[in-house]
């Protein structure tokens, strides 16, 4: 089915869309997301040259009429010029600029290479703005614990089992709301999920899921009407709403916004994807889980991503200092009249 973005969109970005979605096998939000980061770009290139009245608001500027001579006139140092109008005119942060220049640097390659609309690139050597690395937010163990015991909703079983997915399996939003009752096996304790691109992978599900999804699935008929048909593919969702449809994911965001808010954890800024931090980080500090196998939990494609969530706590930290053999040792110096003590073993 064709999106409704792309009625405003040039042959050569509709082609690059469809690459993406065909042969990379890119899902529709991903797809969404490049035509808005290229819609900035071609947005810019309509100011430039002058082709907007002065007047028109950013976000009224059309972008179907943007002719491939702008590309092909597109130079290295315009785009370090467009990132700096990222910065300074559109307030873009360093990780939103980095994103917009790798979705741009991929739409110069297709340009280039498969369109051959361009007879050369000039952005082979564009270097992305460097985002520092942040430790990502999340609760903690206790927290955590409060959250799950401070679901109070219309439909508790069904709000319980979602909390206690995201912080037992570390799923992502979208891999939640796209399992279907045929993708839990309770003999052998998975769930089939469905990632960035379709990638398929299994997850193994522990007491605390199993009881949670059995404990929902003997009320989950309340909220599905008796005369749908098996073959409705609402039927087929796991989790559904009071208006008998598949659960949405603004709906989920609002179940763990409400969830939070009760537990008094409201005001921490954590999201459904935080919770997901939230699950890979007590996996490894409280488990001992191997950072290659949370990758494969995650559903991670590098190592190199998985580590971010491996970050060691205050406590840990503070355990390691205290690890040291030469952590009881007192003052050695020559002005001291006593003896160094014998490191305690």
């Amino acid at each position: 089915m064709k999106q409704a973005y792309l009625d405003d969109c040039p042959d050569y970005l509709s082609g690059f869309l469809l690459n993406l979605k065909i042969v990379r096998d890119r899902a529709d939000r991903t797809e969404e997301a490049y035509y808005i980061d290229i819609r900035t770009f071609l947005r810019y290139l309509k100011i430039q040259h002058c082709n907007v009245p002065p007047d028109t608001d950013y976000h009224e500027i059309k972008i179907a009429d943007v002719p491939v001579s702008y590309l092909a006139k597109f130079t290295l140092l315009d785009a370090y010029q467009y990132l700096r109008w990222l910065k300074d005119t559109r307030d873009n942060a360093t990780a939103t600029r980095a994103r917009k220049a790798s979705a741009l640097k991929q739409f110069y390659h297709y340009l280039h290479k498969k369109a051959q609309l361009i007879e050369q690139n000039p952005l082979v050597d564009l270097e992305l703005p460097r985002v520092k690395n942040k430790l990502p937010k999340h609760l903690s163990l206790e927290q955590s614990l409060e959250l799950l015991r401070n679901v109070h909703s219309k439909y508790p079983e069904r709000d319980y089992c979602i909390l206690t997915l995201f912080l037992n399996c570390g799923m992502r939003l979208s891999e939640l709301v796209g399992i279907n009752l045929g993708d839990f096996s309770r003999e052998n304790r998975t769930l089939r999920l469905f990632g960035k691109g379709s990638k398929e992978r299994i997850v193994y599900v522990n007491d605390a899921c199993i009881e949670a999804i059995d404990a929902y699935l003997k009320v989950r008929g309340e909220l599905l009407s008796t005369t749908q048909e098996s073959t409705n593919p609402v039927q087929e969702a796991l989790f559904c709403s009071r208006n008998r449809k598949r659960i949405s994911r603004r709906r989920v965001q609002e179940i763990v916004e409400n969830s939070l808010s009760a537990a008094g954890l409201g005001n921490l800024g954590v999201t459904t994807h935080k919770l997901r931090h939230t699950a890979a980080t007590l996996m490894y500090q409280h488990g001992g889980v191997d950072p290659l196998v949370l990758k494969e939990i995650l559903g991670h494609k590098s190592i190199a991503t998985t580590e971010i969530y491996t970050h060691l706590s205050d406590e840990n930290l503070k355990k390691a200092a205290d690890s040291s053999p030469l952590s009881h040792v007192k003052n050695m110096s020559n002005n001291s009249d006593s003896k160094p003590e014998t490191p305690k073993k």
